[in-house]
């Protein structure tokens, strides 16, 4: 009898030296991706648990009795009394150059069909953000090729710059063209002596596959998808996807950040991963609070967004440039989320549905857009051409809206109208067909200096075209030396003055 007795305690001994070590836990609950685990005692706070079969889980409550988890990815075959165990490890997600050209999950694995992806090595998808010593002052552009963008709400690599608007306004267009001329930069200047590419990431957050598959066609017709990484949350996916999506992007453009390089990221959208940690926080049973989100909903995107930063020197250099994506309702920039996002990053561009419905593209209300980095990140050229110009759209803007009443006006305030009438035009710019830095300061030059001051409104645009044309096909050597001196003096205004003067007896 001692001897079985003996025999039975060795056993239990086996059994809970195993479970210590691997800390082995029993599904007690299951509902929409979010389990509630029993035993898992040895649990720590965002811990991979491994359900068997390729399905993982974070830890994100630790209770008393239990811990509850959400499931990533296909989790159709985990039942309730299953087995869970702690891995000891955080998530973490491929990085590297491998990962461009790519479309991803939010665990990394590839969505395209082109095989195993080659990666550099894996970073934890939740990680803190560098502190106030390694970081350095934003002082170097990042052009979008959008003129109003790069004109008056200029971005600077490092920046966190956040596009508003209501659905089915452009957002969604302003960030792809921002790619789009990153892509054209890299190609144009590529083998250059001190060029540094900038890499970019797509996070698309509870879209449409439709939706995702045509941004991926966009990106490979107009090249751009060799220097881009697309990382898919589709809307058919749980929330923990949804959740986690944003972080991996994040990871895979801190990679570059801290290998002193340049990266551009786009979360599309974070009002979609705000509903999707609601879901799963109410189903963690969690308190929630204002508008049903729970508590840490600020800091669910202020860790996210203050990974985007510009380094200094000692290092490395690099920089991760941030351009979330807020949806509103009805315009109201002053709900939960969006007011949320707006203090957490260093500006905003603000779509107007109204401007849209007008025919105005891109719709960007100047009078509330911001860029707080400001003219710390445009070239002289620029400086000197544009600095005046984000008063004289809003005055304009204004008494235009007097204007339309039919009053009087007296010659100062036509004056201001007509010249604003212009301005307007010239920042229309079809979607997917972003300027150069050399050809929109040119622009921009001509309208300062009364080129386009004698030509009818509603001809502005195909000037503006044209003096594009004009200049690319001959005097390309002028636009390069504006981006060469990088200022005007008296030599290059008078070739200016020149070269638009003949324009002007090319163009009736």
């Amino acid at each position: 009898m001692d001897e079985i007795i003996k025999e039975i305690s060795a056993r239990i001994d086996a059994v809970e030296k195993r479970n210590r070590r691997a800390n082995v836990g029993t599904i007690i609950s299951l509902a929409d991706g979010v389990a509630r685990l029993d035993g898992l005692s040895e649990a720590m706070y965002n811990e991979m648990i491994d359900f068997g079969g390729g399905v993982t889980g974070i830890a994100l409550n630790l209770g008393e009795d239990e811990v509850g988890c959400i499931l990533l990815g296909d989790a159709s075959n985990v039942k309730e009394g299953g087995e869970a165990r702690t891995t000891g490890k955080l998530l973490s997600v491929p990085v590297g150059k491998g990962l461009l050209g790519r479309v991803v999950d939010a665990l990394g694995r590839p969505l395209d069909g082109k095989g195993e992806i080659s990666a550099d090595g894996f970073y934890p998808v939740e990680k803190i953000a560098p502190g106030i010593l390694p970081r350095k002052s934003v002082n170097q552009p990042l052009q979008t090729g959008i003129l109003e963008v790069d004109a008056m709400l200029p971005i600077g690599r490092g920046q966190r710059e956040l596009i508003i608007g209501d659905r089915c306004t452009g957002k969604t267009s302003i960030a792809l063209d921002a790619i789009i001329n990153q892509a054209r930069i890299n190609d144009e200047h590529a083998g250059e002596e001190g060029f540094r590419p900038v890499y970019s990431i797509y996070v698309a957050i509870g879209q449409k596959n439709s939706n995702i598959a045509r941004t991926i066609q966009l990106l490979e017709k107009r090249g751009a998808m060799k220097y881009t990484t697309i990382v898919a949350a589709s809307a058919a996916e749980n929330a923990a996807n949804l959740y986690i999506a944003p972080y991996a992007g994040c990871a895979m453009g801190e990679y570059f950040m801290q290998n002193g390089m340049d990266a551009l990221i786009v979360y599309d959208d974070l009002s979609k991963h705000a509903a999707a940690y609601r879901q799963v926080s109410l189903l963690l049973k969690r308190p929630s609070g204002r508008e049903a989100y729970p508590g840490d909903v600020f800091y669910l995107h202020s860790r996210l967004l203050e990974r985007a930063a510009r380094l200094n020197e000692e290092n490395g250099n690099g920089s991760l440039t941030a351009l979330p994506i807020i949806e509103t309702q009805q315009g109201d920039v002053s709900a939960y989320i969006p007011t949320n996002v707006i203090s957490i990053t260093d500006g905003q561009i603000f779509l107007e549905t109204d401007l849209f419905n007008k025919g105005v593209r891109p719709a960007i209300s100047v009078g509330i857009s911001v860029s707080r980095v400001g003219s710390s990140a445009q070239i002289k050229a620029f400086k000197q051409v544009a600095a005046t110009l984000k008063g004289e759209y809003a005055q304009y803007k204004e008494l235009a809206a007097f204007a339309q009443f039919g009053s009087d006006l007296d010659a100062r305030t036509k004056a201001i109208i007509d010249k604003g009438d212009r301005l307007a035009e010239i920042m229309k710019q079809p979607n997917n067909a972003p300027m150069g830095a050399d050809a929109e300061i040119a622009v921009l030059w001509a309208l300062k200096n009364g080129f386009f001051a004698d030509i009818e409104v509603a001809r502005v645009s195909d000037a503006k075209a044209a003096l594009e044309s004009f200049l690319s096909a001959r005097k390309p050597e002028l636009l390069a030396e504006i981006l060469k001196k990088g200022a005007f003096d008296g030599d290059l205004d008078a070739k200016m003055k020149s070269a638009c003067e003949e324009w002007r007896k090319t163009f009736a």
